[in-house]
């Protein structure tokens, strides 16, 4: 059973191949990727995606035949997962947190029959599920169990079918997702989670066990949400839309109009189209809308940044706030760090970084281009919904760009815009909580590691494009920013109310920043330390796929 499960779980992730060593020596042992028998002493696994599993049901056969009471050594594969041991004796666990009909006993005259086999669910992009035979498709689950609203329920077969990737899917497996399913999701696909197939009763015992019930600030704040929502705060005003969008288009005129004749100027004016750009589009793709859904490709065509790379990138912010090693907005080393590192993680730049972090801020775009372009390829490649319109709006954003503006116009704007979006995104968060590991309580955790700006001046209010109001837009994303300023009493009364640390917390534009560059300093100055997180992440997944946080202890468990 573990070798079949193994050889899946490397043919699921394509990882390299690699050895594993512990297996009984007196086998021969059935490699159902390979297909073919192998020497025992190092197991060799090469992933292959296959259509099916019949393949693992003829390495259950093999080992049934073959070894008669089972293999003894082959649980040195990989420790068991903390679920997996609380199971009860009659529930058979696997690596992946899985809870699975528990197999017959070996010599039975039924035990390689494929009724025995585990069940598990396929689900279309309509939540509707239908049970099939365990692991016959690319994804090997037997279940994914996630709580939303205090039910748990078995998303294994849902995953596949997630518009936004298994991958969120998979981080909650265990845990509660019911702010993070509010927060980002349109009211259609927040009816549909009850369409999805219940976990099994086994399953909710272990985890009613080991997962803590919701706490009262999160009750309190779905009772405010509700409240919110049947009072009409997701209403869009669309005459401050088209006020910003009328901004938005005078600028690339008087940018283009100045190319010319005025460079330095329609750089300027060039610069702060784009960070408008940016915060329409950071926008559109929150929204949930139909407006929304009309206008989601808008940040490729104004901005040159891409939807897919943004959602992942950005939602996983929003979802892990601040959890070191996970959350790439504080992942921003080698060149600044904003907490001292291991020395086997550290630069000498670190010393230096509150004198040149204007550098780094700079590069901020150009950087999110070189990813948007990176991701939108690979999700074309993958087949991703939407990915060739996607790519199709950054074409056209680059061949206006190219055709109208000379190099020395659009190439110091690029900088010009990442410095000024840099010194936005970055102080709302950085100074505040850092946590090294998960925080179940969501709501709790975005008072804590979010700061709001107070703006002094109309244009202020307007180059900040909603991100001074920080924890209003982390607590409800998909909320017009339109009605952000109005939320202050009623969320500073609900964190005096509900005994939430630092309480509604904000400080002056200038303040703010001071206060990062603080930090900055602060960490520059300081000695590394032996085993801190590692901050930085690699891809859209950071560092939940690679182990390095903490808060990812579980994660490459979890991970398909």
């Amino acid at each position: 059973l573990r070798v079949a499960e193994l050889s899946c779980k490397l043919r699921r992730q394509k990882k390299d191949p690699y050895y594993v060593e512990e297996l009984e020596p007196v086998l021969s042992v059935f490699d159902s990727c390979a297909r073919n028998f192998v020497s025992p002493q190092t197991f060799y696994l090469k992933p292959r995606r296959q259509k099916n599993m019949n393949c693992h049901r003829a390495t259950l056969a093999v080992f049934l035949a073959v070894s008669g009471n089972g293999i003894s050594s082959v649980g040195a594969f990989s420790p068991p997962s903390p679920r997996a041991a609380a199971a009860s004796p009659g529930v058979a666990t696997t690596q992946k947190n899985m809870v699975a009909t528990a197999p017959p006993m070996p010599g039975t005259a039924n035990g390689s029959s494929s009724s025995d086999a585990p069940l598990g669910w396929d689900c279309d992009d309509e939540a509707n599920c239908v049970q099939v035979p365990a692991c016959d498709e690319e994804a090997c689950r037997t279940s994914l169990d996630v709580r939303i609203h205090n039910e748990w329920y078995d998303l294994s077969g849902w995953r596949k079918a997630h518009p936004a990737g298994a991958h969120w899917i998979d981080w909650y497996d265990g845990r509660d997702a019911t702010e993070v399913m509010d927060a980002f999701h349109s009211e259609k696909a927040r009816g549909m989670w009850q369409k999805l197939p219940k976990s099994s009763p086994e399953a909710v015992e272990v985890l009613s066990k080991q997962v803590a019930d919701d706490s009262s600030t999160q009750i309190a704040f779905r009772e405010l949400r509700d409240q919110l929502q049947a009072d009409g705060w997701w209403e869009r005003d669309f005459v401050h839309e088209a006020t910003l969008l009328a901004i938005w288009v005078s600028l690339v005129v008087g940018a283009a109009a100045t190319a010319h004749t005025v460079a330095p100027i329609s750089s300027v004016l060039l610069a702060l189209a784009m960070t408008n750009a940016g915060w329409l589009g950071h926008d559109y793709v929150h929204g949930v809308d139909k407006f929304c859904d009309r206008m989601r490709n808008f940040v490729c065509f104004g901005a040159g940044l891409g939807t897919t790379w943004w959602s992942d990138k950005h939602n996983k912010h929003h979802a892990l706030t601040n959890e070191m090693g996970v959350d790439e907005d504080i992942a921003t080393d080698p060149f600044l760090y904003t907490w001292a590192p291991d020395p086997k993680h550290d630069s000498p730049l670190r010393k230096i970084q509150h004198l040149i972090f204007f550098v780094p801020f700079s590069a901020l775009f150009a950087l999110w281009r070189y990813d948007t372009m990176q991701v939108a390829i690979g999700a074309v490649e993958e087949k991703r919904p939407g990915a060739k319109e996607e790519l199709a709006g950054l074409l056209a954003h680059y061949f206006v760009l190219l055709t109208l503006f000379p190099l020395g116009v659009w190439f110091p704007a690029v900088f010009l815009s990442g410095l000024m979006s840099a010194l936005i995104v970055t102080p709302t968060h950085q100074s505040e909580e850092l946590f090294g590991d998960y925080q179940p309580d969501w709501v709790k955790a975005q008072f804590e590691s979010t700061r709001n700006a107070v703006m002094t001046n109309p244009f202020s209010e307007w180059l900040w494009g909603g991100m001074q109001y920080q924890l209003e837009h982390h607590l409800f994303p998909s909320m017009p920013r339109s009605k952000y300023p109005a939320l202050k009493p009623i969320l500073t009364k609900f964190a005096q109310d509900n005994n939430i640390k630092g309480g509604y917390r904000e400080s002056g534009e200038f303040e703010i920043l001071k206060m990062n560059w603080d930090l900055y300093k602060e960490v520059a100055e300081a000695d590394p330390v032996e085993g801190a997180p590692y901050s930085r992440g690699h891809g859209q997944l950071g560092a939940i796929s690679l182990g390095f946080s903490p808060a990812a202890k579980n994660a490459k468990a979890l991970q398909s």
